[in-house]
């Protein structure tokens, strides 16, 4: 064999090994974002079990067993409140970073009840599965749903928890009286294809399809979004009003993702949509 045939043999040989290598090495990464993608999808701040949380005499905490963990919760409750918010907060931090606004629920007179997901804060266990996730939210749901009876029901989620609150309101029909959506996105599979195109979307776990459950939601919805957002673009949202048409959609058009709150239009849209209940 000629010298230039066999360096052209060594060359495809070499580049055979660097596919094959590249291609085993694509494949781990693959495997370990199947079985380690929750480290990816949830940033939680662990708080020890004798951290208080509680800042104020008409907030309470409180514990929700569910399979195999303990749920921590704080809840705010009013001499006679109107009703109550129950609020699912985002994929980072824990009660203590989102509990922060109480004096805006005593204002309206509302409730608030909040939950830490498994992991979170001094919530035990660990997050497996979104059937897991959604059923905690289920019975935390039903933990606190029999002191309300009669009296006006908020379903509120934020970020990551907007998938988790859709679907609540979607399975119960006619209880929430309002869903409030702040930073929703279409799905978690279509907000991976656009931060990680190279991932392919099978191979996510954590679906979280609020596409599919918007215009299920019976009630008036309300979706908020900050126009400068750069974790959920407010894309998102408007997808979501057009599968939603009754939906009311608010932007915020200097808003971020985790500033929302720190807006007088946001705090006033909201503190109008409790109000008129």
């Amino acid at each position: 064999m000629a010298a230039s045939a066999r360096r052209f043999m060594t060359v495809v040989s070499f580049a055979g090994w660097a596919m094959l290598l590249a291609l085993a090495l694509y494949g781990a990464a693959m495997g370990w974002l199947w079985f380690k993608q929750e480290k990816l999808l949830f940033a939680p701040d662990v708080l020890a079990a004798s951290h208080p949380l509680a800042k104020a005499p008409d907030i309470h905490e409180m514990t929700i067993d569910v399979p195999g963990a303990q749920l921590s919760a704080l809840h705010l409750r009013l001499p006679a409140p109107k009703g109550v918010v129950f609020f699912l907060h985002g994929n980072g931090g824990s009660l203590e970073s989102w509990f922060i606004n109480p004096e805006f629920y005593r204002r309206a007179n509302y409730d608030l009840f909040m939950i830490d997901y498994r992991g979170y804060g001094k919530s035990t266990g660990q997050i497996e599965s979104e059937a897991q996730l959604r059923a905690d939210v289920r019975a935390a749901w039903a933990t606190v749903a029999p002191q309300y009876a009669g009296r006006k029901v908020v379903f509120y989620g934020r970020s990551l928890g907007t998938g988790l609150a859709a679907g609540l309101a979607a399975e119960l029909g006619d209880i929430p009286d309002l869903t409030v959506l702040v930073s929703p996105y279409i799905s978690m599979t279509a907000l991976a294809a656009e931060h990680y195109r190279w991932v392919p979307g099978a191979l996510l776990r954590y679906p979280l399809r609020t596409s599919e459950l918007v215009g299920r939601i019976r009630g008036p919805l309300m979706l908020i979004h900050g126009d400068q957002d750069p974790v959920i673009p407010s894309s998102h949202s408007d997808t979501l009003k057009m599968l939603a048409p009754q939906a009311m959609l608010l932007h915020i058009a200097e808003a971020a993702h985790n500033d929302l709150q720190d807006f007088d239009a946001y705090l006033s849209a909201f503190a109008r949509a409790l109000a008129d209940l």
